[in-house]
């Protein structure tokens, strides 16, 4: 059953959102890319209050994702993205993406805390944080 109500264009949507933010993370990176899409539209909280489907989510500005900030957000989802689309949207989490809100890839190691937000672990390159369950407990 899913966790947030999404259209056909929407899983679209997602789908293409997976494979700007994480084609080059494989398989586990564009699901995880997804939890965070996903809790985004469940938190109602910190950055994304009001954030209550897909599409605002994906193209949330200021505070968005970078695919779609910077331009390479272009390329159509393919089966593959969507069919990792719909499993998120489904529910299935993946760690450490499973409550988290924010990722990103610097340069060098992982901060313990990025913008007051808690470091809960790394995936490849990516760093994700999660907000405190005061903060934000729609995404726990």
């Amino acid at each position: 059953m899913a966790v947030v109500k999404a259209k056909s264009e929407d899983i679209k949507l997602l789908a293409r959102l997976l494979r700007a933010e994480a084609e080059g993370e494989g398989e586990q990176g564009m699901l995880m890319v997804g939890n965070v899409g996903v809790n985004r539209v469940r938190s109602n909280c910190i950055d994304f209050k009001n954030i209550r489907s897909i599409p605002q989510m994906v193209f949330q500005s200021p505070g968005g994702f970078e695919a779609t900030q910077k331009g390479y957000f272009y390329q159509k989802a393919r089966e593959s993205e969507i069919t990792l689309a719909r499993r998120v949207v489904n529910g299935e989490r993946r760690h450490p993406a499973t409550n988290s809100l924010w990722y990103f890839r610097p340069t060098g190691g992982c901060p313990a805390e990025w913008w007051n937000q808690r470091l809960i672990g790394k995936y490849k390159a990516h760093c994700f944080y999660v907000p405190t369950r005061a903060d934000c407990p729609g995404v726990y």
